[in-house]
């Protein structure tokens, strides 16, 4: 999943980009966003919105075209792969619609219902019913304030025969209304009495207006720019100058319900002016969530169905190239389900088997042909050596009394033709024995003794380090063990030579030879490394007669590998990077 939003984040980001605008805009419809509700910041918006999408739509439509149609171009298992693709596209994109369709459905039908006259009614009605309950408390402080005026114009006179009589009666007055705060204030708004709820209360100074429309004996509602709280003035006909000026606090409650009230009737008909914008605001919106999750699951299908058909395509390839021989094939290791690494491990192992049984073939096939040359060349150069050799020595018996006087020179003479007869007639023998080499007799051996009795009879005669390291003592495979002998005989004596080969360049080079025999319940590893002068061919020092040594017959490693081939092992032998020598790796599979 995290890989699809890595490869399509232009997509992913264009959406959310588009999916923002357009609740900005929605808030904007409804003026209460960050963006004044201006028709020119609405057209901004709009072309913005409507660019963003053409932008997404132009990245889904590219990405499916590059997804879906690029599986054309490969012929092999294109049609299985769109198949595939199409099958779970179509699988995902019914129901994905039939879902889009029934939401705007209901989503018009529900932003239809939300303006019916019922709700209407009910908006208007709840906001009248918190403001009629402000305006009837507003009027029981103006009835208050008539009532408690009676009572202080009967008892008038104690407001200078017994002025704390008379403000007991204010106090009993302000309780019985239930009243906040009480002056007695003049003409001037200087204060007279006054009975407060608390020490820190305001008073706020009735304007000139007010004095004036209250002279005319009406209660009068003061401006005090406090919104909790009704203040009332009314004039005291019996005293002289005086005004009754009287506050009540307003329920914090109340006043938060009627500005909650306000807001929401100011947004329901904010809402209901632009509800076709806001429906082509929440179309776009929708649209794109939609259109996003559909790319989506197609993304998904598409992801899914390459995922299950690739690996198969891959398989194809390597069969055919399989069929047309070149054995050098690997099927690819890609990212796919245990199942499909599995068969492509087990295809991959069969090809490495058949490109070695190839090899073992042709190898096979190259030593008998090889064994002809050398068994007709053995044969054909053996038969005039006998002649020859009779020759000489009837030679000498003739005319070396005769060539009393350069008897030496004649006698010296023979003796290099005698030389190069028995030269002749060891390249012969080994011709010979190639060509002979019998076929070997399979019995239970302990390679472990087998290798120890080479490395022993090397050990005789070298000046060499020879070190044998395993944790086996052992270790039962079928074989030839004279063959076996034969073959580790010969490597170590390569590896020997190699060491002197470097010591008469360098006398202090220090040679050594190391092997490690390893076992597990499969096969059996032998690894023999040296610090020698290394190979200058792989390619060719395996063919017979090939050979970079002045007396070499070039027939040594074609005997060893033949010999392992023969007992079904691996045989490899390549330069050591380490030690600037050769390491030699011999498996034999139990």
């Amino acid at each position: 999943m995290f890989k699809i939003i890595k490869n399509f984040h232009w997509i992913i980001g264009s959406s959310f980009l588009s999916i923002f605008l357009g609740i900005l805009t929605f808030y904007t419809f409804i003026d209460q966003g960050p963006i004044n509700l201006t028709e020119k910041n609405l057209q901004i918006l709009l072309i913005i919105d409507v660019i963003l999408l053409v932008t997404f739509f132009y990245f889904i439509f590219k990405n499916i075209y590059r997804l879906y149609f690029a599986g054309k171009r490969n012929k092999t298992g294109s049609q299985t792969n769109i198949k595939y693709i199409s099958l779970f596209s179509v699988f995902t994109l019914i129901p994905s619609l039939v879902v889009a369709i029934f939401s705007l459905f209901i989503f018009n039908f529900g932003i239809q219902k939300y303006f019916d006259d019922q709700i209407t009614k009910a908006v208007n009605n709840s906001y009248d019913v918190a403001k009629n309950y402000l305006e009837e408390s507003k009027e029981n402080v103006k009835s208050d304030v008539i009532l408690m005026s009676v009572g202080l114009n009967r008892a008038s006179s104690l407001f200078y025969a017994n002025n704390n009589r008379f403000k007991n009666i204010i106090r009993g007055e302000k309780l019985l209304r239930k009243i906040d705060d009480v002056y007695l204030i003049d003409s001037a708004g200087n204060i007279l009495v006054s009975d407060l709820s608390g020490v820190d209360v305001e008073f706020n100074v009735p304007s000139e207006e007010e004095f004036d429309e209250a002279v005319l004996g009406n209660p009068v509602f003061v401006a005090t720019g406090i919104n909790n709280k009704t203040s009332v003035m009314l004039k005291l006909n019996t005293l002289v100058d005086t005004y009754l000026y009287i506050s009540r606090n307003i329920e914090s409650d109340i006043l938060r319900y009627l500005k909650e009230t306000e807001q929401a009737v100011s947004f329901y008909y904010s809402v209901e002016n632009s509800q076709t914008g806001i429906k082509i605001t929440f179309a776009i919106i929708y649209i794109i969530v939609i259109t996003l999750l559909l790319f989506l699951s197609t993304v998904i299908a598409i992801t899914f169905a390459t995922r299950l058909t690739k690996p198969i395509i891959n398989l194809i390839n390597a069969s055919q190239n399989i069929s047309k021989g070149f054995l050098d094939t690997k099927v690819p290791n890609i990212e796919a389900d245990d199942e499909f690494r599995t068969l492509n491990k087990n295809f991959n192992q069969m090809i490495e088997r058949l490109k070695k049984q190839q090899d073992k073939l042709l190898t096979a096939e190259r030593y008998e042909a090889w064994e002809s040359v050398a068994r007709k060349l053995a044969h054909e150069i053996k038969n005039p050596l006998t002649p020859i050799q009779l020759s000489i020595d009837r030679l000498r018996e003739k005319y070396s009394k005769q060539l009393s006087s350069n008897s030496e020179d004649f006698e010296k003479y023979l003796q290099t033709i005698n030389r190069q007869i028995k030269d002749i007639q060891n390249l012969v023998n080994e011709f010979s024995h190639f060509a002979r080499m019998p076929s070997p007799i399979f019995k239970n051996i302990n390679i472990i003794e087998v290798i120890k009795r080479a490395v022993d009879f090397v050990k005789m005669s070298s000046k060499f380090q020879i070190n044998l390291k395993t944790k086996h003592s052992n270790l039962l495979m079928s074989g030839d063990d004279d063959q076996i002998y034969r073959a580790f005989l010969n490597l170590l004596k390569n590896s020997e030579e190699s060491l002197a080969e470097k010591t008469l360049k360098n006398p202090n080079f220090k040679g050594k030879i190391d092997i490690e025999i390893i076992s597990n319940n499969d096969y059996i590893s032998i690894y023999i490394t040296d610090n020698g002068t290394g190979i200058s061919d792989k390619q060719k020092i395996m063919t017979p007669y090939y050979t970079t040594k002045k007396e070499g017959t070039g027939l040594g490693l074609p005997i060893v590998n033949k010999i392992i081939n023969e007992h079904s092992g691996d045989f490899t032998i390549n330069n050591n990077k380490n030690s600037n020598g050769v390491k030699i790796e011999v498996v034999f599979y139990k």
